[in-house]
């Protein structure tokens, strides 16, 4: 492990030891100012900090376990581990919230009078202003160190201090209006509880499954091409995410054929070095094009011309030429976007026809179909 994920990864397990002494005490004390009042809300507020505090425990053997260095059976490393951890957490949420939600409805079915006092709103009160801090704290940290987990702590921190406000709010309107709504108070955190589970539960498990390549480390890679004039054109840019600063990326560079290959060489792992720095390994594969065929360039042209009446987000690589017996065989493949998939047969024929019209029996078309995603 580098010393900067070193760095993260202690510094994302000290904001979770802060967590887990934070919440706990929090939790001790509303459960026992719930219990005493016999409020349902403040019960389900002090369980609601219990889980925080358990959660902060998972994140902080996320952490620790995702400091773990790369073996011979986890060649790239154990950061995920990160992601493993936001996930249990967030499914724990749920079912806490789950439970929650029962509670709280027999309560409403089943009330009964809150015994609200000074300490009482001084717990709660306080309560408020320490999960402020704890936001302000962990965005701090989450943007220093780039944490999903943290991110995600911190909202759950300024969730908890608005929670906390409406139930001192509710708790005050029943003890001077005298209108039962402890029930639906508790009802409204266990609910809301849930909804913020099942919105990390889809955030958590994004990287998991393989989301959408990095915007950020994709834009950085798009731009280093731009400094280098003898590329052409890319495409098959993928990234694979193996934890917060740990990524391997491959990209296919279109190069002019007739350059010559020691030197693209050197130039691609030059190009390939400067990456290093960012915590990722790219591989670039080599596309030698051809570039100085005025036939092929002309049916390359009336390819894309064919694409982008079609769709203007249609694109080609790789065009090349085989010649055969009567005839020659045109290779490309072709960008296409998520909403066009399925369509492959239509766009084939759009562009043998249009090919069979200016040329006829001349051509014929052997074409790949790519995801837009990674072009």
């Amino acid at each position: 492990m580098s010393q900067d994920n070193e760095k993260r990864a202690n510094m994302g397990q000290r904001a979770g030891q802060i967590g887990v002494a934070v919440n706990l005490l929090l939790a001790l004390g509303k459960l026992a100012v719930g219990l005493i009042s016999s409020s349902m809300s403040i019960v389900a507020d002090a369980v609601n900090n219990f889980s925080d505090g358990v959660s902060s425990v998972v994140t902080l053997i996320g952490f620790r376990l995702a400091k773990k260095p790369a073996d011979e059976d986890h060649p790239y490393g154990h950061a995920r581990f990160e992601y493993i951890s936001s996930l249990i957490v967030s499914i724990f949420i749920i079912v806490v919230g789950f439970e929650l939600a029962k509670g709280s409805v027999e309560k409403i079915f089943a009330p009964t009078a809150i015994n609200f006092s000074l300490l009482t709103a001084v717990i709660l009160a306080l309560s408020v202003a320490v999960k402020l801090a704890l936001y302000i704290y962990n965005s701090r940290m989450a943007r220093k160190i780039d944490s999903v987990t943290l991110k995600a702590t911190a909202a759950d921190c300024r969730n908890d201090a608005v929670i906390t406000s409406v139930i001192l709010a509710v708790s005050i309107a029943e003890h001077f209006a005298k209108v039962k709504i402890d029930g639906f108070a508790g009802l409204a955190v266990a609910l809301f509880i849930l909804i913020n589970g099942v919105m990390l539960v889809r955030e958590t498990s994004s990287p998991i499954l393989g989301k959408k390549n990095d915007s950020r480390l994709r834009g950085l890679i798009l731009d280093k091409i731009k400094e280098y004039p003898i590329v052409i054109g890319y495409h098959d840019l993928m990234i694979h995410d193996y934890g917060p600063g740990i990524s391997f990326c491959s990209v296919h560079l279109e190069i002019d054929r007739r350059l010559d290959p020691l030197y693209v060489h050197e130039v691609i792992d030059r190009f390939e070095r400067e990456f290093n720095a960012y915590g990722t390994v790219l591989t670039v594969h080599y596309d030698p094009v051809v570039t100085d065929d005025p036939e092929l360039n002309e049916l390359k042209h009336t390819v894309i011309a064919v694409l982008v009446d079609r769709d203007n987000r249609l694109s080609i690589h790789d065009f090349r030429s085989i010649p055969c017996d009567g005839f020659t065989k045109l290779f490309f493949d072709l960008s296409l976007p998520e909403e066009l998939a399925g369509r492959e047969k239509e766009i084939k024929d759009m562009i043998d026809a249009r090919l069979e019209s200016l040329y006829p029996g001349r051509y014929q078309t052997e074409i790949t179909f790519d995801s837009d995603a990674f072009n």
